[in-house]
C-alpha cells in the first residue's frame, strides 16, 4: 500500500489524488478480529495528523468542510462514488474497499485540537459524505461519540448522513449538541425493495429498520430527513416503486424527501457495471448506452425522477426542505434545457449519493 502517499500536503485533501491526509506509514497497525460480524475484514489503525478536510472547490458538495473518521466501508454498496479512494493506497476499490478498512483511532483528539485553533472560523462539518461513519466499525472502535462532544462543546455546526441504525446509539449526545448548534441528521433510503437491498447494499441494515431510526430521531425532537438515494435506472426507478419508497418515507416522519439518481464514477462505475452483469444482464448495453457521455443521468431523467418524487412527497404530506435541516438535492444546471423524453425503454445515466 502506498502510504507514503499520506504524508501531510499543503491544499491536499481525502478527496483528491494528493490526499491530504494525514498519518505517516510508521503509524499503521493491522489488524483482523475473530468474530463473525468482522470475518474476512482487514482493519488499518492510523493515527490521524489532522481530521478536518477541506473539500476541493470543483466538488459538487454544497460544503466545505468534512470529517471522515473511516476509509472503505463494510456496507459494501455495489454503487459507493467513494471506491476509487482506496486506489490512492494502492487497495482495491472492489471487494478491497469492502474488506480493507482504515480507522483514523485518534479522530476524536484530533479533532478537538483542530477545533481549539485560533484559526478555525467554526464552519460546518459535514460527515457521512465519503464513507458512513456508523459502518459497522463503528460499533467497535466508538470514535462518533468522541467527535459528536468535540462539536458540542465547541458549538460547532455539524450534519450527519448515514444508513447506519447505530447512530441510535449517539442519541443523547446528538440531543445535546441540537441544543447549542444547528445539527442536521439525513438517513439514506433509496428504495424499499428487499430483494434488491440484498444485493446492492449488503452489509447496510434494510430499508425499514434505517426508516426506524428516522421514527426514533423524530420521536426525540431532532427533524430528520431522508436521502432517496440513489435511485437505479430501471430496477427501482418505476413509478409503482417510487410512490411505494415516498410512501414509507412519510410514514416515518421524514421532514424532508430528497430523490437522487444513481451517478457512476471511475473505481465505482466498473464495480456496479460487473455487478449488473452478474445479477441483470439483460441491463449492461441500456447502461452502457446511457453512460456513454458521462457519470450522470441525463437532465431530463434527473427532472423527471426529482418531479415524480416531489410530487408525491406533496401529496403524502412532506413538507420542502427548510434552512438549517440536512441538506437539499442540488438545484440542475441552469442553461440546459433536457431534450425529449424517448417514449421507448431509454437508458438513465444514475445520478449517486452526494450527500448532506
Amino acid at each position: 500500500m502506498r502510504w507514503e502517499n499520506l504524508a501531510v500536503e499543503s491544499g491536499t485533501t481525502e478527496h483528491g489524488r494528493a490526499d491530504a491526509a494525514l498519518f505517516g506509514a510508521d503509524a499503521v497497525t493491522t489488524r483482523t478480529f475473530d468474530t463473525p460480524e468482522f470475518a474476512g475484514i482487514t482493519f488499518h489503525e492510523v493515527r490521524a495528523r489532522s481530521i478536518v478536510n477541506r473539500v476541493p472547490g470543483a466538488s459538487r458538495m454544497p460544503f466545505e468542510w468534512t470529517v471522515n473518521p473511516y476509509r472503505g466501508c463494510t456496507h459494501a454498496c455495489v454503487y459507493c462514488f467513494a471506491r476509487k479512494t482506496h486506489s490512492y493506497l494502492d487497495l482495491d476499490t472492489g471487494v478491497g474497499f469492502d474488506t480493507q478498512i482504515v480507522v483514523k483511532v485518534n479522530a476524536p483528539e484530533v479533532l478537538r485540537r483542530q477545533l481549539s485553533s485560533r484559526r478555525w472560523q467554526g464552519e460546518h462539518i459535514a460527515m457521512g459524505t465519503n464513507v458512513d461513519c456508523y459502518q459497522r466499525a463503528e460499533g467497535r472502535y466508538r470514535l462518533m461519540p468522541g467527535i459528536i462532544g468535540a462539536l458540542r462543546d465547541h458549538a460547532n455546526p455539524f450534519s450527519i448522513l448515514t444508513k447506519g441504525t447505530l447512530i441510535l446509539r449517539d442519541l443523547d449526545l446528538l440531543t445535546q449538541a441540537a441544543e447549542v448548534t444547528d445539527v442536521g441528521i439525513s438517513v439514506s433510503v433509496g428504495f424499499t425493495d428487499g430483494e434488491l437491498w440484498r444485493t446492492v447494499e449488503p452489509g447496510t441494515p434494510p430499508p425499514e429498520r434505517r426508516l426506524d431510526v428516522v421514527r426514533a430521531l423524530s420521536g426525540r425532537g431532532l427533524g430528520c430527513g431522508v436521502l432517496m438515494a440513489p435511485v437505479i435506472p430501471f430496477l427501482s426507478d418505476h413509478p409503482a416503486q417510487l410512490r411505494e419508497t415516498v410512501r414509507a418515507i412519510a410514514a416515518a416522519g421524514a421532514t424532508s424527501v430528497t430523490p437522487l439518481a444513481l451517478h457512476l464514477r471511475p473505481g465505482a462505475r466498473e464495480w456496479f457495471m460487473a455487478w449488473l452483469g452478474q445479477h441483470h444482464p439483460h441491463l449492461v448495453r441500456r447502461y452502457e448506452r446511457l453512460y456513454a457521455e458521462g457519470a450522470y443521468a441525463p437532465k431530463w431523467y434527473q427532472r423527471r425522477i426529482t418531479r415524480q418524487v416531489h410530487d408525491l412527497a406533496q401529496e403524502y404530506g412532506i413538507g420542502p426542505t427548510r434552512a438549517g435541516m440536512p441538506r437539499r438535492s442540488r438545484e440542475p444546471e441552469p442553461g440546459s434545457e433536457p431534450g425529449p423524453e424517448p417514449t421507448g425503454p431509454v437508458l438513465t445515466e444514475p445520478t449517486q449519493l452526494t450527500l448532506l
